[in-house]
């Protein structure tokens, strides 16, 4: 499904660049008379023990996964201001905040980093009619994740209590719903879409009822 199909339009920058960003905002509030809501979701995960490790990693990926928000979330507060109404909808992560991953610290520190900030954020906007929350994913199958093979996702579905890896759409659906003004009462909150993967205490949990 393409864009024109959908009615959808599309504008390319790179969101750790302020004034790409300010540009680009400038743009679609012109063309739609205002900007209403912001989903930041850009994100990189690529993976690097303690020991592999350096400064450039490390701040690569704090400038994609956590400064990128900062810096959408700055820029589209005057449109939101404006109209003292806002929606603004963040993907972050259970790594970091509920889970830790090898080879993934930076990664989990970026993502726990962002829910500081939009709790934080939250009580500065919500005055101003703007909610500020985000959905934290579990084992989703992106492309991404497909590449690993299916035997390496079948192993992975087997430790999520659904007993299935998540689709993009179940994360689109809860963005969608914290966007609307129905969700006008909910802010700087982060919601878990895991199918149930950080619940058990341990492995064993999720196994079928013993029967004696």
């Amino acid at each position: 499904m393409t864009a024109e199909e959908t009615g959808s339009h599309a504008r390319e920058l790179d969101v750790t660049d302020r004034e790409q960003v300010r540009s680009v905002f400038a743009d679609v509030a012109e063309e739609f008379g205002g900007i209403q809501i912001l989903c930041s979701n850009a994100g990189v995960f690529p993976q690097a023990t303690l020991d592999e490790l350096d400064d450039e990693k490390w701040n690569r990926m704090f400038d994609i996964n956590t400064r990128s928000t900062f810096v959408v979330v700055q820029e589209v507060l005057p449109y939101m201001r404006r109209e003292r109404y806002g929606r603004i909808v963040i993907t972050t992560s259970i790594t970091g905040s509920h889970t830790g991953y090898p080879g993934w610290s930076h990664y989990g520190a970026s993502k726990a980093a962002q829910q500081g900030f939009l709790r934080g954020a939250a009580l500065e906007i919500a005055r101003d009619g703007i909610t500020i929350n985000g959905v934290l994913p579990g084992n989703i199958l992106t492309e991404g994740l497909k590449a690993q093979g299916e035997e390496y996702l079948a192993q992975m579905a087997r430790g999520i209590p659904a007993l299935r890896l998540g689709d993009p759409r179940d994360i689109g659906n809860a963005a969608t719903f914290l966007a609307t003004r129905e969700a006008g009462y909910i802010t700087g909150q982060t919601l878990v879409i895991d199918g149930g993967q950080i619940l058990p205490e341990s492995p064993e949990a999720i196994l079928p009822p013993h029967e004696d």
